[in-house]
């Protein structure tokens, strides 16, 4: 079963019904003992930097988050999500991330012919294997919606890239901890086959 964290940012109910798509049973909530016997959780969004955290700390969901990594359960971020795993976001100077994973948020630069926010569909390069792209070929298209976007510390940590006028780190493994700043939910096959390699990991 897979617990997605309601925190009452958009785009919660699509993932809800992507999961459903691919057979995967799952509960939508904030309650902190249902999140943590989960056998693994995402954190999905849309939305600002610092009116997500400010959601998340309301609801008593940081330590909760802290500690579901901390076991070891797999951990997916969607999106807002992916931003929110990290220290600080320029979308919201002052407000601490949960600081899960070491880098900053940045807001995408303006390049001429180039719309921010960042939206439609975008092909991924592969800079190493992750498990989330496992039978995915490189080049395959997903579906973005931010104008802001992940400058991870450790390279080593990122298995998707995108190019929008700078290098987008589109999806990040580390141990237990996923994340991916677009859309699999919004992707078709490919989005879905995403979320069914997330959903066949294991703690």
């Amino acid at each position: 079963m897979t617990a997605i964290i309601d925190y009452d940012a958009g785009n919660i109910r699509s993932v809800e019904k992507a999961l459903a798509a691919i057979g995967e049973e799952a509960v939508v909530t904030r309650d902190a003992e249902e999140l943590l016997k989960a056998e693994r959780v995402i954190l999905p969004g849309v939305g600002s930097f610092g009116d997500a955290m400010r959601k998340l700390e309301e609801f008593q969901l940081t330590e909760v988050i802290r500690e579901i990594v901390q076991r070891g359960t797999p951990f997916l971020g969607i999106c807002l999500g992916l931003q929110l795993l990290f220290e600080e976001s320029e979308e919201s100077p002052g407000v601490k991330g949960l600081g899960i994973l070491p880098g900053k948020i940045l807001r995408i630069p303006d390049n001429e012919g180039l719309k921010v926010p960042h939206m439609g569909w975008n092909s991924l390069d592969f800079p190493r294997e992750g498990k989330l792209f496992a039978g995915i070929k490189e080049g395959s298209y997903v579906y973005f919606v931010h104008s802001y976007y992940l400058k991870a510390a450790k390279e080593d940590i990122v298995t998707a890239t995108a190019d929008y006028g700078v290098k987008v780190h589109a999806s990040v493994e580390a141990g237990n901890v996923f994340a991916c700043q677009f859309h699999p939910e919004k992707s078709s096959d490919v989005g879905l086959a995403i979320l069914h390699n997330f959903v066949q990991i294991r703690a």
